[in-house]
């Protein structure tokens, strides 16, 4: 990973972000986070001690490199959604970017939820970045609510929903080693908040048309975000009995 060959047949040197964030996970993998120091990491690259501080604050920023990207896609997916699509497709759509990113390399992103949850530090530092996603979907909501009655409210309720769907597929993926499609398993938790906060799900009901003296009138009661297929599967029932 530190060295690439270029169109030409000619190798062409890794960027350094890249190469000290290599080295650092290989000797976490190796020696165990927290017997690695700084100094195992730049002497395991080649470089100086003062470049890896050039690029990562701390550690444990090198065990997540690739999330400051993420983030800056991510903002500017957001800013970059018509003002009229869905706000909870959007904020799932700009979610489903964190997941492409862990899907890109999954030996990578397997080996490293391994980690993390064996280092509490390495956990609570993931812990504030998941927090810092979750800020950002928030903030997109609450600008597309700004006129809305609880519209701050209800960002922050659904930015948490969205962040904690996402993490639950993704995890389900990462503890199976990576085996399958990602998007399955977090496709299928986003569906949960897509039908209980989208806007489709807040409409109000049409006004049903006048019934005459031989119609009769089934009324079924469904638990709030229910699977549409048990709705329509009920229904059905409903009808067959009556």
């Amino acid at each position: 990973m530190s060295e690439a060959r270029g169109v030409n047949g000619s190798q062409k040197k890794a960027p350094m972000r890249e190469v000290l964030a290599e080295a650092a996970f290989q000797l976490y993998l190796e020696r165990g986070f927290e017997r690695t120091t700084v100094d195992d990491i730049v002497a395991r690259a080649g470089v100086g001690r003062r470049s890896f501080f050039r690029y990562f604050p701390s550690k444990e920023d090198a065990v997540f490199p690739d999330h400051e990207s993420c983030l800056a896609d991510m903002t500017a997916y957001l800013a970059a959604a018509r003002p009229r699509r869905d706000a909870v497709e959007v904020v799932c759509g700009a979610a489903r970017l964190v997941l492409r990113m862990y899907a890109a390399n999954p030996e990578f992103s397997v080996q490293r939820y391994r980690l993390t949850r064996e280092v509490p530090g390495l956990r609570t530092y993931e812990l504030s970045v998941v927090r810092r996603y979750e800020r950002t979907l928030a903030g997109y909501l609450s600008g597309r609510w700004a006129d809305a009655p609880d519209g701050a409210l209800r960002a922050e309720v659904v930015a948490a929903s969205v962040v904690a769907a996402h993490n639950n597929g993704l995890r389900t993926w990462l503890r199976s080693g990576g085996e399958g499609d990602a998007e399955v398993a977090v496709d299928r938790a986003l569906d949960y908040v897509r039908q209980v906060w989208g806007e489709a799900s807040a409409r109000p009901a049409p006004t049903a048309p006048a019934r005459t003296d031989e119609e009769e009138v089934v009324v079924m009661v469904a638990a709030k975000g229910a699977p549409m297929w048990r709705v329509i599967q009920q229904v059905e029932s409903a009808l067959r009995d009556d």
